[in-house]
């Protein structure tokens, strides 16, 4: 992984910890790398409870349908998307903290017509309502895969961190 990835991933961990709070992940264009990040701290099985990567529609129904009410219209790669993926991760996994991620990594946009390097991420806190989720869009500009789903989970975590040290 990536030294701001890395770094992000071990203050949340530490954030987590210290507080005694969990956390669950919906990460899709991230490929799994929020999680992972998270993993990589010693001790994580004190914090991290578990996460999906919800690449396909497939996916999302078998991991978070239900949780919460479904968004009329809903469409990957948007702020509603990554709201329902943060709270969707919380109240599945009965955590404290949920993330949600979803973007277009590249090369190329996606179906929508986000360019690539588009993404929002999203943090559910331990509230139940709207305002209790805040989330962030992220355009890196740039085409190149591996770095953009980097980028995306490095802002998946920053915006926990701050959250946590509020």
């Amino acid at each position: 992984m990536k030294a701001g990835l890395d770094a992000a991933g071990a203050r949340a961990g530490t954030l987590l910890k210290e507080r005694g709070e969990t956390i669950g992940v919906a990460e899709g264009a991230a490929g799994g790398l929020v999680s992972a990040a998270l993993l990589a701290v010693p001790g994580a099985s004190a914090y991290f409870r578990g996460g999906a990567v919800v690449y396909t529609g497939a996916a999302r129904h078998a991991f978070l349908e239900g949780a919460v009410e479904t968004p009329e219209g809903l469409r990957g790669a948007s702020e509603p998307w990554v709201r329902y993926l943060a709270a969707s991760a919380r109240i599945k996994l009965r955590t404290h903290w949920g993330i949600g991620e979803g973007g277009a990594a590249g090369p190329s946009g996606n179906p929508y017509g986000d360019p690539p390097g588009h993404a929002w991420v999203a943090v559910a806190g331990p509230g139940h309502g709207e305002a209790d989720i805040v989330a962030r869009h992220l355009l890196t500009g740039s085409d190149d895969r591996p770095a953009n789903m980097v980028a995306f989970a490095t802002a998946a975590l920053e915006l926990l961190v701050e959250r946590l040290e509020l």
